[in-house]
């Protein structure tokens, strides 16, 4: 068994350069040997939703901060109704929430096999009848609006994803 290595025909010898070469002459060949890497990413895990809530209150115009608590409770309520046990079951990641002076947004990641079902649990649901501070305890409703919805969290907050994680 022969190798490649073992025949001489193979191998071939460059002569070495005899002179240095000019700056321009190497700026030139390191733009052409720089290589473009791009990746794609074909199945994301995850999809991101930007959502917010909805308070229609008939005795009282100012709106409740959104805490962390309310919003899930909002959250698997609309999932529960819409899918009943195996909606409860949807793994749903609180990523942030608004501040008390902005709307009342909310920002969630869901498995990416389940944001139709998500998307079209929470765009129909309305809830009503609610805990003490909630808008709902007067007899109001409350329901989730579908602003964004993305496989990527930058394409989501249009570009940059920094909005995303100020305090």
């Amino acid at each position: 068994m022969t190798s490649t290595i073992d025949k001489r025909s193979n191998l071939q010898t460059r002569p070495t350069p005899s002179k240095r070469k000019s700056p321009e002459e190497t700026d030139a060949s390191k733009a052409a040997s720089a290589k473009v890497l791009t990746f794609t990413s074909r199945n994301p895990p995850w999809t991101y939703l930007k959502l917010q809530l909805i308070t229609q209150s008939p005795t009282s115009t100012s709106q409740p901060p959104l805490d962390p608590l309310t919003a899930k409770t909002h959250l698997t309520a609309a999932l529960a109704q819409f899918l009943g046990l195996s909606g409860t079951a949807i793994p749903l990641d609180i990523l942030k929430i608004a501040p008390e002076n902005q709307a009342q947004t909310v920002w969630i990641r869901v498995p990416c096999s389940d944001a139709a079902a998500v998307v079209a649990a929470l765009s129909s649901w309305i809830g009503g009848g609610g805990g003490s501070k909630s808008a709902t305890a007067t007899g109001g409703s409350v329901a989730w609006r579908v602003c964004a919805k993305g496989n990527y969290l930058g394409a989501v907050v249009h570009g940059s994803g920094g909005d995303l994680f100020v305090p």
